[in-house]
């Protein structure tokens, strides 16, 4: 197919789903106009029944967890597919470090430590107020991803190795099925809350939705990781056209 070509295709894909989007948002309700029954009695019920004061983390992690592990496992193949269609054992690809500013890196390192923190927050908090395994899973990647930017290659590479990283996303995904297991033996349902409810407000509330909710941020932490570990090696600059004193050609 030409360029020519995939661009008309292009276009008319783009343009079906362009239309698409915009008749799907012109029927929306008005914001504050919620009038379906679900997101009502959930409102209702998730803070007495869980203790969690963020009902979405209630409703992904408990209500429907199991569509939840569906996800989870969409998410875990996907990198797996993608990571399988990259990989290269081609270390001669890997290029000398290129940041050798120390203000950007000491910079860098205060930005990376600001932003590690902040995903553990998003993480563990996201029980109590809006936030979660996802949304913090991508927040903790963002600060590894933040060595490569200041540090460069190697440095990523030696902090994240392939073997553990693929390992710990393989762990946080396999721990969310195991968890549904546990339920089942201790509370008769699949994915069932085999801890108490604790006291709402706090940490200590949501039974074992706090557990599902950390598997749930180390396997999106893990996936992203590496995908950006092959995106990295397929395409950094190759060290035989890098030299010390003109840099990438």
């Amino acid at each position: 197919m030409t360029p020519r070509a995939r661009m008309v295709g292009f276009l008319f894909a783009g343009a079906g789903f362009a239309a698409l989007m915009f008749w799907g948002l012109v029927g929306l309700p008005d914001f504050g106009h919620y009038h379906w029954p679900y997101g009502n009695a959930l409102n209702a019920i998730a803070t007495p029944e869980r203790h969690t004061t963020n009902v979405v983390g209630a409703t992904v992690f408990d209500y429907r967890g199991l569509d939840t592990l569906g996800e989870e496992f969409i998410l875990f193949a996907s990198v797996v597919g993608v990571a399988l269609l990259l990989r290269k054992d081609d270390q001669a690809r890997v290029p000398p470090d290129v940041v050798r500013s120390d203000p950007i890196r000491a910079l860098g390192v205060l930005g990376v430590l600001l932003l590690f923190v902040l995903g553990l927050w998003v993480v563990a908090f996201g029980i109590v107020t809006p936030g979660g395994g996802f949304q913090g899973g991508v927040a903790l990647a963002g600060a590894f991803l933040l060595v490569y930017v200041v540090g460069g290659y190697r440095q990523y590479h030696e902090l994240l190795p392939h073997s553990p990283l693929e390992m710990t996303e393989a762990a946080g995904a396999g721990a969310f099925a195991v968890l549904g297991f546990v339920g089942l033996a201790y509370a008769g349902a699949y994915l069932g809350n085999f801890l108490g409810i604790g006291n709402a407000g706090s940490l200590y509330s949501g039974g074992s939705i706090p557990l599902l909710n950390w598997a749930t941020g180390i396997e999106v932490c893990a996936a992203l990781l590496v995908l950006f570990s092959e995106f990295l090696k397929v395409y950094m600059v190759p060290a035989a056209e890098w030299t010390p004193e003109k840099g990438p050609r």
